[in-house]
């Protein structure tokens, strides 16, 4: 089939690669963002997605608004667009503007978490699995029918970072049966419970700020789900905000009274944080302005003294 790739994420670079080296299928376009001003230089700078298109020999087309380009769209005369982590809602025109339509590769199981954060939501809410989704393309949000699924266990130790790279190899794999199926003729087509769905909105760093009137296993989970975007943080007793890389649940600890309690800061003992139930440790932070260092080296260089609260 004549292929059109909608992508601009890394996730999808996996399924890219696949695609432009694959004699089943021949990618005719790839459209992808405008290239971003990147780091303190502000350097502009293409998507990944561009630079392989281009290097295997594929237009690259970066629509400020692709709803205003349906022309364009059109004109590449595909049989079928896989779209994923493209980053802009498609609308109607340009889902019908391929032969066959479009398919969308989402990293979860649809219905649970549709929407932008799929990832850090599976790691975040303690889930035993995730996978991938291929799904035909309809106006709604991550609401179209299912052709199948690829799941994968969640480590005990995953991270957002770790999780995403491993979707994104499992990819590859389950869009070469969807495409299989699509090429067969008449794939099957499950429709998605909606009465199942939960929906998860684009993370900001604020959304890092860790809540310790939650329990321990639950912000032990959210910092690994946020690892390493958006990322972590707490405010030390004077208001200066300390990032959160690594922490470690205390197992069989008593329940404290107040939520982000200091019940250590001492190098030899650990830090240890109450949290709404449990202890948390810290096992590696980063102060403004320093590296990644052990919470043990931090303390040595910033005691705090017991009952302090973490803000």
């Amino acid at each position: 089939m004549r292929i059109l790739f909608l992508g601009t994420g890394d996730i999808g670079l996996p399924s890219l690669d696949w695609l432009l080296s694959t004699p089943k299928h021949q990618v005719v376009g790839v459209i992808t963002q405008p290239d971003k001003p990147v780091g303190r230089k502000l350097v502009l700078t293409p998507p990944e997605t561009k630079v392989r298109a281009l290097a295997a020999g594929v237009p690259v087309f970066q629509p400020e608004r692709l709803r205003k380009v349906v022309d364009e769209v059109k004109a590449f005369d595909a049989d079928l667009a896989v779209v994923i982590a493209y980053g802009q809602i498609l609308s109607k025109a340009v889902l019908d503007a391929p032969r066959l339509g479009c398919i969308n590769v989402h990293a979860s199981l649809l219905p649970r978490y549709r929407g932008a954060a799929p990832i850090q939501a599976a790691i975040r809410e303690g889930d035993a699995e995730t996978g991938v989704t291929i799904m035909s393309m309809d106006e709604g949000l991550d609401t179209g029918d299912i052709l199948l699924m690829e799941r994968l266990a969640i480590a005990a130790d995953e991270t957002g970072g770790s999780l995403h790279d491993r979707l994104a190899v499992a990819a590859p794999a389950a869009l070469e049966r969807a495409l299989d199926l699509i090429s067969g003729g008449n794939p099957p087509r499950v429709p998605q419970d909606n009465a199942l769905a939960t929906h998860v909105g684009k993370l900001t760093r604020e959304h890092g700020h860790i809540d310790w009137s939650r329990n321990a296993a639950e912000i032990e989970r959210t910092v690994r789900a946020y690892t390493p975007w958006p990322g972590t943080f707490t405010r030390l007793p004077e208001g200066v905000p300390l990032k959160v890389h690594a922490t470690r649940v205390v197992p069989q600890a008593e329940v404290c009274p107040v939520g982000g309690t200091v019940v250590s800061g001492d190098p030899r003992k650990g830090f240890l944080i109450a949290c709404g139930h449990g202890l948390l440790e810290l096992m590696e932070v980063q102060a403004e302005g320093r590296k990644r260092m052990a919470a043990a080296e931090f303390l040595r260089g910033h005691a705090l003294p017991e009952g302090a609260r973490m803000l």
